[in-house]
């Protein structure tokens, strides 16, 4: 069993928040594969399914970011996960808007959430990292991370759910790369190979010139006129 875990803040009033990414991400794991319900437990809201051969449990934390260690750490206890095989979905500033990165142990880069974990935890677990930007100045985090994602960031919001829905069964089965170019697909998709040079079609042929066939009286005359 893997516990993949999203954080955020509980309540309708951060639900749209961009602190909120990891609680959006593990929603749209949940409803794309047919999880069980959410119901509480774990200090938490959680969900039970398989993704391939791979049996999962899903867990947002319903103790506020700061806190969030209490309840991933009461999870990975009861169901004997070992901290490994447990991946954090969370909000990362210094990504840009719809990047993601895929990443295994570490620091905590001074976010509440992983810092949380970490004093529960250790760093053995797995992050993938959500970005959502950064406002330009650290004075400006706190009020930036807990304001809802603005209109012109739905486009690239919607791409990266998808990407993550999409890919995450070879997430849990182990294949990070594959499941970050699942992700790159839906975020970066290709562009096309077509030339915008402006051809001419075989069929026209060349522009043609009309032959003069004024004897030369009449161009000396034309050219007095």
């Amino acid at each position: 069993m893997k516990l993949f875990v999203g954080l955020g803040n509980p309540g309708a009033k951060y639900a749209q928040n961009r602190h909120n990414i990891g609680f959006m991400a593990l929603d749209r794991i949940a409803e794309d594969h047919g999880f069980s319900p959410w119901r509480s437990k774990f200090q938490g809201q959680i969900c039970e399914g398989r993704l391939g051969d791979i049996k999962v449990q899903l867990l947002k934390p319903t103790t506020f970011m700061n806190l969030s260690g209490q309840s991933v750490g009461e999870a990975a206890r009861f169901h004997k996960i070992p901290f490994n095989q447990i991946t954090v979905f969370h909000d990362e500033l210094d990504l840009a808007p719809g990047k993601m990165r895929l990443k295994q142990g570490g620091g905590h880069a001074g976010h509440n959430g992983l810092r949380s974990i970490h004093a529960h935890l250790g760093p053995d677990y797995a992050r993938v990292r959500l970005g959502i930007g950064h406002p330009g100045h650290k004075d400006a985090v706190a009020g930036f991370v807990l304001r809802d994602f603005a209109k012109v960031d739905q486009d690239w919001l919607a791409a990266l759910l998808n990407g993550i829905a999409n890919g995450v069964i070879y997430l849990a089965d182990g294949d990070g790369s594959r499941f970050m170019n699942e992700v790159a697909l839906q975020t970066s998709p290709a562009r096309s190979s077509k030339s915008t040079k402006t051809k001419l079609s075989p069929a026209a042929g060349p522009t043609s010139i009309a032959e003069d066939t004024r004897n030369p009286m009449q161009r000396l005359l034309d050219r007095l006129k």
